[in-house]
């Protein structure tokens, strides 16, 4: 049985914040390995600055390839759209029923996790990591010490995807905050621009 960790996101682009988590979360802690799933599209986001699926999978593919326990994961681009997080886990049990899946989370989504759909459910089948961010609000305290949300102690990554499409677009020069395969596949698509 693996412990599998699904780290969600739309990554439009994905960047060397999204693989240095990746990377901690995979590297120092009980997970065997870590999916990223590429979101197709996320209903509380504009859809008009996100790049095709096809084109931000191929980017974190590239980003990925040479980290034997991250993997690119399309399997949210098969399911029914608007797709919830819930069933995206019910079907993964079902397709894959020996492993285990946790759920890879940043501070800011635990605190608006009570708002997620059959949040319960979701604790009750799998174990939730939890990463630093900077964020407002706080936490409920259901999730303090529950004993299905671990807290890693990652380092905290402040840079956001928003921020290098903008950067692109204002021609300033972003490329150490993305893996090279993602700088020259953006920079050859001409992406962002």
């Amino acid at each position: 049985m693996k412990n599998i960790g699904l780290y969600f996101g739309t990554f439009n682009p994905i960047h060397i914040g999204h693989l240095a988590i990746a990377n901690h979360m995979a590297e120092f802690s009980d997970l065997d390995e870590l999916w990223m799933v590429v979101t197709p599209h996320n209903p509380f986001k504009k859809k008009s600055s996100l790049l095709d699926n096809h084109h931000r999978y191929e980017m974190v593919y590239q980003a990925t390839k040479d980290y034997p326990k991250l993997q690119p994961s399309d399997i949210e681009f098969k399911l029914p759209q608007p797709n919830y997080t819930t069933d995206t886990l019910i079907y993964l049990q079902e397709k894959y029923p020996n492993d285990r899946f946790s759920l890879i989370m940043g501070e800011d989504n635990l605190k608006s996790f009570h708002k997620w759909k059959n949040y319960e459910v979701i604790l009750e089948h799998h174990d939730l990591y939890v990463y630093p961010r900077i964020s407002a609000g706080i936490t409920d305290s259901q999730f303090e010490n529950h004993p299905k949300i671990n807290r890693v102690d990652a380092p905290i990554m402040e840079i956001s995807s928003t921020f290098i499409r903008k950067s692109i677009i204002d021609n300033k020069n972003i490329r150490p905050l993305l893996p090279g395969a993602v700088w020259d596949y953006i920079d050859e698509m001409n992406f962002y621009k």
